[in-house]
This record gives structure tokens, sequence and C-alpha cells, in this order.
């Protein structure tokens, strides 16, 4: 991996822990590769001379992280600790982020949810398809519609230019690539936003005093020392993609404390948005917490409203529309 100074930070803002974990970290497999995809799918998207049909593109990014994080214990993986996250949350903004015209790179953990299959059943490969014959297959007629949807939505988001998805798996993985994409997106300036919903994990075995081999067993009891996974929030918003609208999330169990919690992380961060959710009642509601106060969004009680993710992503594209005006109109004056 590529040192901070080289990736563009400076490291006299940095939290030593930072560039002490990107130094470190093994090479990201495909760097190369990301790397294209991301810088063409911004070009693509925020270029006034690119066009898709005959028609201009000119679109806002957004990227939404999803799922858990793994800490492997050995170089080369047998044992992991898992910070679980089925990823629902950032798929289904996903599509509602397409939806408003956003382009999506999508960062999710491999094996997590998907935008647009959150209709279709856990296995959707072994129980949407039936055979007929010997050899064809079909859709079974149960699942049509929603296997239909799924189709239609993701094809239209991929052929329209909307929607890139890189998956990762491991800590490492994760914070590099989500360093790869800010960096990237911080010649957009405001038309740029994060919205980072992944569970990463807080802790990690630093790569050089990991074991290279599977741990045995016939050793006996296992005493590790974890250090802790350095925060990037306030790095993306100092350095990476310092005009980028950034939108945190602050889980907590414990009501009492969420908002409190989510202050702190607001002024902490520098986070333009923090979103509040509590673990029993996250799927019903949530709270937008920003320096101007808290709004409590819930989901509607009609099958078309039945997701909380549909009035957060409205709010939350109203609020990045006000802030992209805002940084524009200061611009301007500037000039």
């Amino acid at each position: 991996m590529e040192s901070m100074n080289d990736m563009g930070a400076s490291s006299d803002m940095l939290d030593p822990g930072i560039e002490t974990f990107y130094d470190s970290a093994p090479s990201l497999k495909d760097d190369d590769s990301i790397r294209r995809k991301v810088t063409e799918f911004i070009e693509l998207n925020s270029s006034s001379s690119n066009t898709h049909a005959g028609n201009k593109i000119f679109r806002r990014i957004v990227c939404v992280t999803s799922g858990g994080t793994t800490v492997p214990l050995e170089q080369r993986c047998v044992r992991f600790i898992d910070n679980f996250s089925s990823g629902h949350r950032g798929a289904a903004s996903t599509e509602y982020f397409v939806k408003a015209g956003y382009a999506v790179i999508f960062l999710y953990r491999r094996g997590s949810c998907q935008p647009y299959c959150s209709t279709l059943p856990e296995d959707p490969f072994l129980e949407c398809f039936e055979l007929t014959g010997e050899s064809s297959v079909q859709v079974h007629q149960s699942y049509a519609e929603a296997v239909k949807r799924a189709l239609k939505g993701h094809h239209s988001a991929v052929e329209q230019g909307q929607l890139l998805k890189l998956p990762f798996t491991t800590t490492f993985e994760y914070l590099q690539m989500l360093q790869l994409i800010a960096l990237s997106m911080k010649s957009i300036g405001p038309l740029g936003s994060f919205y980072l919903a992944a569970a990463v994990s807080d802790f990690y075995v630093p790569w050089e005093s990991m074991a290279e081999h599977k741990i045995q067993s016939a050793s006996g009891p296992l005493d590790m020392r974890l250090a802790q996974v350095p925060k990037m929030l306030k790095v993306i918003r100092e350095e990476w993609a310092p005009m980028a609208f950034c939108i945190s999330f602050k889980l907590e169990t414990d009501t009492s404390i969420l908002l409190k919690k989510a202050n702190m992380a607001l002024r902490k961060h520098d986070m333009h948005v923090v979103v509040a959710n509590e673990l029993l009642t996250r799927k019903e509601q949530v709270t937008i917490v920003t320096r101007e106060g808290a709004t409590i969004v819930r989901r509607g009680e009609t099958e078309s409203d039945s997701e909380v993710e549909k009035p957060l992503v409205k709010l939350l594209v109203d609020m990045h529309s006000d802030y992209f005006e805002e940084s524009t109109r200061i611009a301007c004056e500037k000039a």
C-alpha cells in the first residue's frame, strides 16, 4: 500500500495510528483495477462533456458503505473476528439514492445484502428458479414479479452508469478502498457525498504481529493483544475529500445515551449528519442529528413506504442539495 503522504494526506494532521495502520497493511489486491473503475465511474458522472444516450451527465455521487468488516487472526487466514451487519440499510439506501438521481459507489461486504434484492428469498438461486423438464429452467411463479423488479432495477442502474459495486471482506481491504475512493472523489467537491453505514471493527491485529499460519489449538489458551482501529471520519473531512457531504451512523443499545453519543460523534469527527439508531427500533425509526438539532424519521405504514430508508434518504438528499447550493454560493463570492 502507498504511504499516506503518497496518497495526498498531510502527516502533520494525522493520528499516528492511521499512518501505522496503512503503512503496515497488506497490499490491496487488484488495486490498479479498483482505482481504474473508480476513476472512470467518477469521470463518467461528473463531466458535462460525457454523454449517455445523447444526454449530458453531471450527477451527484455518493459512496455508500455497507456490511461488517472482518479481522483476520492469521496472515493465511483461517480464523477471524467478524463485525456482524446484514447490510440491509446500505443496500436499500442505494436503491433510493439511485432513484434520486445519484451515482452510487456501493462499497459492500461480500455476501451481505445487495441493492434490488430485498424482496428475494435468502437463497434466491435455489428458491426462485425451477426445472421444467430435463434442461430448461424458469422463474418460479411465486417469485416472478420480485425477480423481474430486481433485474429491471439493477440493470437500469448499471446501464445508466449509476451503480458501481466494490466488495470487501477485511478491515484492511475496507479502509484502503475507502481511502482510494475518497481521494478520487476530492476533485468533485460538494457534488460528492459519503453515507458510511458499514459496521467497521473497532479493533484489529496488526499485520506484522499476526501469525502467518493457522493458530494451533494444541498450544493451549490464546492470548492476543488487539490494536485499536483508527477513526478515519475526520481524515475524510479534513484531508481526503474535505468538500464532500459526510453522513455517519451511530448505533447503541441504550436509548438514554444515544443522542449524546451521536452529538459527540458529530463534533469530534466534523460530520455534517450523524444518523442515530437504537438496535431494537432501527428498522422503524432513526434520528438525524445535525448542528441545528435532531429530527426523527419514521417508516411509513403503507407497503410502498415500509422501509425507513425511503424517508431517510429523501431528507438527506434535500440536505445535500442545501449544502451544495451554499458551498457553490461561498465559492462564487470568493472568486
